[in-house]
């Protein structure tokens, strides 16, 4: 009885995977924390600025998100890329020449509120858009309201320090960079974006490292790198993004969350881990062409303290400044887009009902 009753305890506490191979019987023991997994929800640009903060206005906070606001409130841990400030005003950008200012009324900070969204990704080519004050207020409002961020900040040193998210036992830490707007990027006495050039010369890309290893350092089970990069409407990356994108997951990240397109590309699987190489547009006003920006994706990724376990995708279609799930032909068309996109980079991807399911292969 005692030894069954062991045996019991044992399977309970650590649990227990039984594999059969050539004939034998191997048995491994696995920490019951290790079988936690949790959601995470990645989209690409959130834009809640010009006609999209008109429309908030009108509808309500819940509107941007359309049907996808389940998702995005059941999930874990949801993070984004903010492509505006949230202020209530701020002199235009005037230093070098910009084109569009993105800026949202104080109250839209329920819109991010409403979904649930935990992390914001500050370093982009709109953070400094009405200057520096604007940007300030967006952190207060953005602490204010624990949701957590990275990427810019008062200084170099607050703009490259990592966020720390928990969910269900599971510590997930976020780093942020952008390539873009150089004359956007903090220093040492001034507020802006944690900007880094594209490149793996290690003079440069010895602070890549340094924030994966203090992201790690903090205790994060799981380390996500996340960066705004390259042109508009690009659907392959070129080489170079590619052997960035490699070096930082050999430098320990877990999960790499590109944004910047407007348009999805391709996902690879990177020795079993994901590079999201462009995760497009969510919620925006932006002028429809013939790259089809309205058509974009939702990005679910489930994992365990060990790594990624899950990963799947809902196509999505923004109109009227709102995002949809969507069906039929229009999400046949995603599918095959993002079918093309990811095969030319070795991996897979399936339909599975309203979904489509990425398979995670090692290298």
């Amino acid at each position: 009885m005692k030894l069954k009753l062991d045996t019991i305890t044992i399977l309970i506490c650590f649990g227990f995977i039984l594999i059969m191979n050539t004939g034998k019987i191997n048995f491994k023991y696995v920490y019951a924390s290790e079988l936690k997994s949790i959601t995470m929800v990645f989209t690409g640009d959130v834009m809640l600025g010009r006609l999209v903060n008109q429309t908030i206005r009108i509808k309500g906070f819940e509107y941007p998100w359309g049907d996808t606001l389940p998702i995005m409130k059941d999930a874990n841990l949801s993070l984004i890329n903010l492509e505006c400030v949230i202020a209530k005003d701020g002199k235009p950008w005037d230093k070098t020449p910009k084109v569009f200012f993105f800026r949202a009324d104080p109250t839209a900070i329920n819109v991010l509120k409403v979904a649930g969204i935990d992390y914001v990704t500050l370093a982009n080519n709109h953070t400094l858009d009405f200057q520096e004050a604007a940007l300030l207020e967006t952190l207060e409002r953005l602490d204010r309201n624990n949701i957590a961020h990275a990427g810019a900040g008062m200084d170099i040193n607050e703009a490259s320090r990592p966020a720390l998210l928990e969910a269900k036992g599971i510590k997930v830490g976020v780093v942020a960079f952008t390539n873009n707007e150089p004359d956007f990027s903090a220093t040492e006495s001034r507020p802006g974006t944690n900007y880094t050039p594209i490149t793996t010369d290690d003079k440069i890309f010895k602070r890549v490292k340094s924030a994966i290893a203090s992201a790690r350092d903090t205790g994060a089970n799981i380390v996500v790198f996340s960066i705004h990069w390259g042109p508009n409407m690009r659907q392959f990356p070129p080489d170079y993004f590619k052997e960035f994108a490699h070096a930082v997951m050999d430098a320990g990240a877990d999960i790499f969350h590109g944004h910047s397109a407007h348009i999805f590309q391709g996902i690879e699987i990177y020795k079993g881990k994901p590079i999201m190489y462009d995760t497009g547009d969510f919620i925006d006003d932006y002028y429809v062409g013939p790259e089809k920006n309205d058509q974009q994706l939702l990005y679910l990724i489930t994992t365990s303290s060990s790594g990624v376990e899950r990963f799947e995708l809902i196509p999505v279609l923004i109109s009227e400044c709102q995002v949809n799930q969507t069906t039929g032909e229009i999400f046949d068309e995603i599918f095959e887009r993002i079918k093309m996109l990811s095969n030319a980079m070795g991996t897979e991807v399936f339909k599975k009902g309203n979904r489509l399911e990425i398979v995670l292969s090692i290298d």
